[in-house]
C-alpha cells in the first residue's frame, strides 16, 4: 500500500474508533447517561436496518452474541426495542425498534449532528464539505455499505 493510502486508512480507522466515543461523550444530554456508546450504536444499527436478527447484530458490531443479548435485555425492558420470536422457530428472533426507540434515535442524531456542525463551523470550506462527501459516497460504494 502507498504511504498516502495507508495514512488515509489510519486516520479513517481513528475516525471510526474514538470519533463516535468522544462526540457522545462530549455531549452533556440525559440520553448519554442513560444509554451506552454501545446501545445507541445498536439503536443506530435497528435504525437503519428496520429489523434484524440477534445474530446479525453481534456481527455488525463485532461482539460476540451473549454482549447483545445483555444490551437486548435493558433496551427492551426500557421499551426502546421489540424482540420478536419466529413464527417458524421459537429459537429464531427479529429486533425492531419501537416508537420510544425511534425517539431515542431522532433525539440522538439531532444532538451529534448538531454538535458536529459546532465543532467544523468555520473549520472547513464549502469545497472541503463536497469534496467529503463525494469522498465517502465512494468509499461506501467501495465497501457497499447499504442494508443486506
Amino acid at each position: 500500500m502507498n504511504d498516502r493510502l495507508d495514512k488515509a486508512v489510519d486516520l479513517f480507522k481513528e475516525v471510526m474508533i474514538f470519533g463516535t466515543e468522544r462526540i457522545i461523550k462530549s455531549i452533556d444530554h440525559e440520553i448519554y447517561d442513560l444509554y451506552s456508546p454501545e446501545q445507541i450504536h445498536m439503536l443506530q444499527i435497528l435504525f437503519k436496518l428496520e429489523k434484524v436478527s440477534p445474530g446479525r447484530l453481534a456481527e455488525l458490531q463485532g461482539v460476540h452474541k451473549s454482549a447483545v443479548s445483555n444490551r437486548l435485555k435493558k433496551l427492551s425492558q426500557n421499551g426502546l426495542i421489540d424482540i420478536v420470536s419466529s413464527e417458524k422457530d421459537n429459537r429464531g428472533k427479529t429486533l425492531t425498534l419501537t416508537d420510544k426507540g425511534k425517539s431515542i434515535i431522532h433525539q440522538s442524531n439531532e444532538l451529534i449532528s448538531n454538535h458536529i456542525e459546532e465543532l467544523l463551523a468555520g473549520e472547513l470550506k464549502d469545497s472541503e464539505i463536497d469534496e467529503f462527501i463525494r469522498i465517502f459516497n465512494k468509499v461506501k460504494a467501495i465497501l457497499r455499505v447499504e442494508e443486506d
